[in-house]
């Protein structure tokens, strides 16, 4: 017989476990964290122009001042394979002119090697350029901002030479 309900046993499942996991941080001493760690989450639309990196840290901090979270840890993470983020330098922009010229020349666009070519010469290569660098990335948050350093900026690199619409989820925990 069919169970009409299969997804009010997978919640029960989800709850139990929590339970579970909410009673062990109480029994190892974590029980006064658990009232005050809470989540924000967003999604960031963001237009490239084209290959090259958009520095998104300002949407990051401003995003991150409106949860009123002071503490924690952000994830970024950005839901395509032909782009990625990076932590870079944010006040001399050769450091990324330099980046994109390794890159080139480590991956080159429309290299006969590759098969992939749906989308163009450098498809395959976006590809193999995301995977060389990262697409989520894990930032402390202190006092209600990311502890990016002095010099450091959060940016999207942009792997695709025609303009894209990218998104980029942000999900922060702490109190």
């Amino acid at each position: 017989m069919d169970n009409p309900q299969p997804d009010n046993r997978l919640e029960l499942k989800r709850l139990i476990l929590s339970m579970f996991v909410i009673c062990l941080l109480s029994s190892l001493g974590f029980s006064s964290m658990l009232a005050f760690m809470r989540q924000a989450q967003t999604l960031l639309h963001i237009p490239c122009q084209g290959r090259g990196m958009m520095n998104i840290t300002s949407k990051l901090q401003a995003w991150l001042a409106e949860t009123g979270l002071q503490t924690g840890q952000v994830t970024v993470f950005v839901q395509h394979t032909s782009c990625s983020l990076m932590i870079q330098e944010n006040a001399d922009p050769d450091v990324l002119t330099d980046m994109e010229t390794f890159l080139a020349k480590l991956v080159l666009d429309g290299d006969p090697a590759f098969l992939h070519r749906d989308e163009g010469d450098d498809d395959m290569a976006a590809h193999i350029r995301t995977a060389l660098t990262q697409t989520s990335l894990t930032i402390p948050v202190k006092q209600g901002r990311a502890a990016l350093g002095t010099w450091q900026g959060l940016f999207l690199y942009e792997h695709r030479y025609e303009p894209m619409q990218r998104r980029v989820l942000l999900n922060v925990i702490g109190e």
